[in-house]
């Protein structure tokens, strides 16, 4: 299928958060880890979302380019070419744009999409995330309303984080401490200045001590409680009935978490799943794995010729591609049988 129109995205959404299950979305850095998400998602049947970060995006223009907007668009172009092919819905998102990067990415794709939309077209991507857990909360907040009115005329919807999401990705660190968990008064400030949709859709990427990365055990403490306590609030402040999930929620740094975790935060609202560590390492494994067996295939050992049909790259990108596959189809159906734990 084409990749997803303004409209059919937000029937995902909508179908998500009505039938209790989120979507994974899948991080990617090359067409060949696109192709894999891409293969994912159709072994599941399942509709998902992929998307790039700020440095995934300048990899993606070359290593001697190295500009963000052009590997973005770069890979949107091919993604609306390739998932064509796939019987299944994706959507494009942008990952993690902190402040000093707005000006460099974010806004000169919003721009593109509004010039799209202007000519009757769709806009190149579904959705794009502002990163303000960097900067003091009412700063983020303005950000985020400026922003919310710019992809609302782009039929973009716009991704916000409030709080901090732990350790580091494509450079940006963060400590593990008391700012990993989203506090009441911050979502009714949220909900103060972006409302609950009237301004534009919005997902809010709260935080519940969510880190990037994998961790041992123990070492990160998840409480998706902390989830269920903002949407009450929030419920509570707009007069809705008890049990209403009036934010679309969004669970970053999800690789290396329990199923038992991720269920509970989607029955508290979460739609949209991030994972990235989990299918980078599912990618590189079957590399490693035929370097070390193939060494003198691969190498020129000893004067020797090498074998051609082990260095060449097709014979194992297709591995690689096989196995992040599957993983992005383990993500479907951990996320989706929430929704069938919920229902039952």
């Amino acid at each position: 299928m084409p990749i997803a129109t303004p409209e059919v995205y937000a029937e995902m959404l909508d179908r998500a958060k009505a039938n209790g299950f989120a979507y994974p979305a899948i991080n990617v850095t090359s067409s060949e880890t696109l192709n894999a998400a891409l293969r994912g998602f159709a072994e599941a049947e399942s509709d998902g979302i992929i998307q790039v970060s700020t440095g995934g995006a300048e990899f993606l223009s070359g290593t001697k380019v190295k500009d963000m907007v052009t590997g973005a668009v770069s890979l949107a172009e091919f993604a609306h070419v390739v998932a064509a092919k796939y019987p299944v819905n994706i959507a494009l998102h942008t990952d993690h744009c902190p402040k000093d990067k707005l000006d460099g990415f974010v806004r000169p794709l919003v721009a593109i999409s509004k010039e799209r939309v202007a000519k009757g077209g769709n806009p190149l991507f579904q959705s794009h995330m502002w990163d303000g857990s960097a900067v003091p909360l009412d700063e983020n907040l303005e950000i985020a309303a400026e922003l919310l009115a710019e992809c609302a005329a782009a039929k973009i919807i716009l991704e916000i984080e409030v709080g901090v999401v732990g350790g580091e990705e494509d450079g940006v660190a963060n400590e593990i401490n008391e700012k990993l968990y989203t506090t009441p008064e911050d979502y009714l400030k949220t909900v103060d200045a972006l409302g609950v949709g009237e301004k534009g859709r919005y997902l809010l990427a709260a935080t519940f001590g969510n880190v990037h990365g994998v961790y041992k055990p123990g070492n990160v403490k998840l409480r998706p409680e902390i989830l269920r306590q903002g949407q009450e609030v929030v419920a509570e402040r707009l007069g809705l009935p008890a049990g209403s999930k009036p934010f679309d929620l969004v669970f970053h740094g999800g690789s290396g978490s329990l199923l038992e975790e991720i269920h509970e935060a989607v029955s508290y609202g979460v739609i949209k799943m991030n994972i990235d560590t989990d299918t980078q390492y599912a990618f590189t494994r079957p590399i490693a794995g035929h370097m070390f067996a193939n060494y003198d295939g691969v190498l020129k050992v000893d004067g020797e010729v090498g074998n051609k049909k082990a260095y060449d790259p097709r014979s194992y990108l297709k591995q690689a591609e096989q196995s992040m596959a599957a993983r992005v189809a383990k993500a479907c159906e951990d996320l989706k049988s929430a929704g069938r734990m919920i229902a039952g």
